[in-house]
C-alpha cells in the first residue's frame, strides 16, 4: 500500500489529497481482484476506507487523466536512453443495455464481426528497449448521427457498386492528376488527429517522436496524410491486394516514354541480394532485408531498388498511399 502511495505522490499538483487516497485504494483492489472490474467488485476488495459510496465519489470526480498518465510516465517510467514510438489502437468491450453513454455497434477483431458495446481509442508510447506499452491518452469513441448516416450510405453504395459491370482496366480517358495530399477527413480521422496533436502538445520538446504505428485499418492515403500533418511518419499495414513493383533498371529505349515499372514485388520471393542479417532466437528465424530509397532531399541519388506502387483498376494502392515504413521515411537507407 505504501509503495503505491509513494508512486502516486507525483500526481499531487493535478489531483487533491482525497482523490489520491481514493486512487491508491482502488489501484490496490484492481491489482488483487479477479474477473470483470465493476464498482461493486472494487468496493469488495478495497477493505477499510473504500466503500461503494467512496468508489462512486471517485468516479464522479473530474480528473485530467491525460495529464495524470503523462506525469506518471515522465516521473516513474521514462528512460532518457530509450527510443519511443507512438501507437494507436481501438479497444472494444461488449456491453448490453440501452442507457450506457456511447453504446453502439463496433467491430471486434476477437469476434470477427460487429458487436454491441463500448469502444475506446488509446494512444500509447512504445518502449523499443523494454518492449512495453504505456497508455498516455484514452478517449471513448462516441459516434455522432452524421457518422452513423455516413456508414449506412457507404454500405448502400457498396451494394450498388457490386451490381454494376466492371470498367475496363487502365486509366479512364479524360481523367486528370489529383493532389493526393489534399484529402477530406472522416470524423474518425479528425478525432484521432485531435488526440495526436493534443498529446504532442502535452509532451512538447521533452520527448520528440518520429513514428506513429496504426493497424491495417489505417493503411490508406487519408491516414497517411493525417500523420504527415502532425509531423510524424506512419507505420502501418498494406492491403492484401496492393501491388508493388521495383523500379526499372534495364536499358532505356531511344524513343517513347521511359519505362518506370520493373518486376513485380512478391513478399514471399524477395531476392537474396537484399538480405542483410538472419537472427535465430528460440527456434524463431528473423530475416532482415534492407532497401534503399531515392530521396529528393538529398543532393545525390541512392540506388533505386525499392518497390513502388503501380495503380491498377479496382485497386486503392498508389505511391502516395504506401504505408510501409521503408517506403515513407526520408532516410536514404531503411531496414524492413
Amino acid at each position: 500500500m505504501l509503495e503505491i502511495v509513494s508512486l502516486l505522490l507525483c500526481l499531487l499538483p493535478e489531483i487533491s489529497h482525497t482523490t489520491l487516497r481514493q486512487l491508491s485504494r482502488i489501484a490496490l483492489a484492481m491489482l488483487a481482484m479477479t474477473g470483470r472490474v465493476t464498482m461493486l467488485g472494487i468496493s469488495r476488495w478495497t477493505g477499510r476506507g473504500g466503500s461503494y459510496r467512496t468508489v462512486r465519489r471517485f468516479f464522479n470526480s473530474v480528473i485530467p487523466w491525460g495529464l495524470v498518465f503523462w506525469l506518471l510516465f515522465r516521473t516513474q517510467l521514462f528512460d532518457p536512453k530509450d527510443v519511443y514510438m507512438m501507437a494507436g489502437d481501438e479497444c472494444v468491450v461488449t456491453k448490453s443495455g440501452r442507457c450506457t453513454h456511447g453504446l453502439d455497434r463496433f467491430f471486434s477483431s476477437l469476434y470477427g464481426k460487429t458487436v454491441p458495446g463500448l469502444a475506446f481509442f488509446t494512444l500509447s508510447l512504445i518502449s523499443t528497449k523494454k518492449r512495453c506499452s504505456y497508455p498516455i491518452r484514452v478517449e471513448q469513441v462516441v459516434k455522432s448521427e452524421s457518422e452513423k448516416a455516413a456508414t449506412q450510405a457507404r454500405k448502400k453504395a457498396a451494394k450498388r457498386k457490386s451490381t454494376k459491370t466492371k470498367r475496363q482496366p487502365g486509366r479512364p480517358k479524360g481523367s486528370k492528376n489529383k493532389d493526393k495530399t489534399q484529402v477530406t477527413l472522416t470524423q474518425e480521422l479528425t478525432r484521432i488527429q485531435g488526440m495526436i496533436k493534443a498529446l504532442l502538445s502535452l509532451m512538447g520538446s521533452f520527448l520528440p517522436l518520429t513514428y506513429l504505428m496504426l493497424d491495417g485499418h489505417f493503411g490508406n492515403n487519408n491516414a497517411l496524410q493525417v500523420t504527415r500533418q502532425c509531423g510524424l511518419h506512419l507505420i502501418s499495414k498494406l492491403r492484401a491486394d496492393s501491388e508493388l513493383y521495383f523500379r526499372y533498371e534495364g536499358p532505356i529505349a531511344l524513343r517513347g516514354p521511359r519505362r518506370k515499372y520493373g518486376d513485380r514485388f512478391k513478399p514471399e520471393e524477395i531476392p537474396t541480394r537484399y538480405l542483410k542479417q538472419v537472427r535465430i532466437v528460440k527456434h524463431v528465424s528473423t530475416k532482415l532485408r534492407c532497401y534503399t530509397k531515392r530521396s529528393r532531399n538529398l543532393s545525390t541519388w541512392s540506388s533505386s531498388s525499392r518497390p513502388i506502387c503501380r495503380p491498377n483498376a479496382g485497386r486503392m494502392c498508389s505511391c502516395s498511399q504506401v504505408t510501409s515504413p521503408w517506403l515513407m521515411t526520408n532516410s536514404s537507407t531503411i531496414t524492413a
